[in-house]
């Protein structure tokens, strides 16, 4: 597999009444991360995408953290989103398609993606505790819509199995960056070319 001469690195930076954050993305990276979120849970699971995706991912996040996690985590995803569909661009050359189970003891999750420019979610997940370290297991759902909203992705993530809920977040996040890494990679013999019969995946 051939990497193009162009790096796929991308920042953005979104600000809002209730967040200001910045994202930069390299999808040809090494797993190497840099979080500020004040999120300390989140931060541990989206260091399994870097690591497991070997995406270098730096993110700042300033949010209302006073009230709590729920804008900073979903403002994250969306702005997360945008970066990695710059960093994607044109998307000649990709597998387009990527799918990955994790285990992980008890736990065992499936994630599946397309990077077929429409966006959809399908999220089968019933946590077994509401809540893993002081965070909020309903935020994950957020972080992962306003991700596919904005990277433009159709995601399908589905626990199979899981009894301790730290393992069930775990293999899920996993699996998102092994899966991503394998949608995002270059097949040589789709050298130049669009993988669709559409001859686009934009839209």
């Amino acid at each position: 597999m051939t990497a193009p001469l162009n790096a796929r690195i991308a920042t953005v930076t979104r600000n809002t009444s209730e967040t200001q954050i910045t994202v930069t993305i390299n999808l040809d990276g090494t797993g190497q991360s840099k979080f500020d979120t004040g999120v300390h849970f989140f931060e541990h699971m989206l260091d399994q995408v870097t690591r497991h995706g070997l995406f270098d991912i730096e993110i700042k996040a300033v949010g209302d953290l006073h009230i709590d996690a729920h804008h900073t985590v979903e403002d994250v995803g969306i702005t997360l989103g945008q970066a990695f569909a710059k960093a994607v661009g044109d998307k000649k050359g990709i597998r387009r398609y990527g799918h990955s189970y994790v285990p992980l003891d008890e736990a065992l999750s499936r994630v599946v993606v397309d990077l077929s420019g429409r966006p959809c979610l399908e999220y089968d997940v019933e946590y077994t505790r509401a809540v893993i370290g002081g965070f909020d297991v309903d935020l994950f759902g957020e972080f992962f819509r306003g991700f596919v909203n904005h990277a433009a992705v159709s995601l399908h993530i589905d626990n199979l199995k899981g009894k301790n809920a730290h393992h069930q977040a775990e293999t899920i996040f996993k699996a998102l960056g092994r899966a991503l890494r394998m949608a995002v990679e270059f097949d040589d013999r789709m050298a130049g070319i669009t993988p669709s019969t559409k001859g686009t995946l934009v839209g």
